[in-house]
């Protein structure tokens, strides 16, 4: 990419922003030009350290700084209300995974970005990932075989002071600000398989919280018929004693792949060689992370690798699971 005037960015929520705050500060063409949290000192520390201006407020951050797109790394269930906020006077943002808990809040801030005519996207890292890219090329010019089978098994451990922490004290733990196991942890390997195989058509799910005293789930399950007819499990858990990480297998007529950890640890394909994968060629322009992605949305107009149509399929996926498991019906995704 050519080096044009460097996109302004804002981050707000210094968590997992402060890792994306960072990641921006290091990426060419973008500038960083605030940060906002809640806590004043973590404020100031990333600030100093990325030499940047710092605010508390967020309405006061969008107000002050001249900015081009804001990044949302607070809540899940305040995403798309942050989001908006930008949207609404006219800047391009992006909002880290899910793209929100709420399906209706997703709609309409979809609806929103496209009327003010600015880039929504969601930063979905796993998509990123030349390894990940190269699947689903193989798995689209059939090099895989027909993929009839997918099996996401995603055995995490997280201790109960994870859920009372945080600040403010445990919002880590509610149904409202979170979700649990499929929506915070879950839900990266949840867009993965979907992006993979080309969206889910049927979901039939079970969500329950087994070793956790929390508003939210600590497991999940659920059966899944792709839109081409393949079939599919997912298994999403915080209770894992010990934890086992997280495992996506796919059997196809010709053979199967498994997916460990974000590295492939089993390929056989029977009659078949199994470099085809990394012999796949990747365009030299592809985006390495969510900053390159939307400078190249906000500069080139390019599509970012996963906007607002995108984004939201995940979500549908995570409340059919959550509604199954309620309703005890089997729910059909638009």
């Amino acid at each position: 990419m050519e080096l044009k005037e460097p996109v302004k960015f804002g981050i707000v929520g210094l968590g997992v922003g402060y890792r994306k705050a960072k990641q921006c500060f290091e990426t060419r063409g973008a500038k960083l030009v605030a940060v906002c949290d809640l806590q004043e000192e973590k404020a100031k520390k990333v600030a100093r350290e990325f030499k940047c201006n710092w605010y508390t407020d967020y309405d006061e951050m969008l107000e002050k700084e001249d900015l081009e797109c804001v990044g949302i790394f607070t809540p899940s269930g305040m995403h798309a209300d942050h989001a908006l906020k930008a949207v609404r006077r006219g800047l391009n943002v992006f909002v880290t995974k899910p793209m929100d808990i709420n399906l209706a809040k997703c709609e309409r801030l979809i609806k929103e970005a496209e009327k003010a005519g600015v880039v929504l996207a969601v930063d979905f890292d796993l998509r990123y990932r030349d390894l990940n890219r190269k699947i689903r090329l193989a798995i689209k010019k059939n090099l895989l075989g027909r993929i009839f089978l997918v099996n996401l098994l995603m055995k995490w451990y997280r201790e109960e002071a994870y859920y009372k922490g945080g600040y403010p004290l445990g919002w880590r733990s509610t149904r409202s600000y979170e979700g649990g196991s499929a929506a915070n942890q879950g839900i990266h390997f949840i867009d993965l398989i979907q992006w993979w195989m080309g969206g889910v058509k049927i979901v039939q799910g079970l969500s329950g919280t087994f070793t956790h005293n929390i508003e939210t789930e600590d497991c999940s399950v659920a059966l899944l018929t792709f839109k081409n007819g393949a079939f599919g499990s997912l298994t999403t858990t915080t209770s894992s004693i010990p934890p086992l990480g997280t495992r996506i297998e796919l059997n196809s007529d010709k053979g199967t792949l498994r997916w460990k950890d974000g590295e492939i640890d089993f390929l056989y394909l029977k009659d078949g060689d199994i470099s085809v994968i990394e012999n796949i060629t990747l365009p030299e322009d592809r985006p390495v992370n969510i900053f390159e992605d939307m400078i190249y949305a906000i500069r080139e107009g390019k599509k970012p690798e996963v906007d607002g149509e995108e984004g939201i399929k995940s979500v549908k996926i995570l409340n059919a699971i959550y509604e199954s498991s309620r309703t005890k019906e089997v729910i059909e995704i638009e």
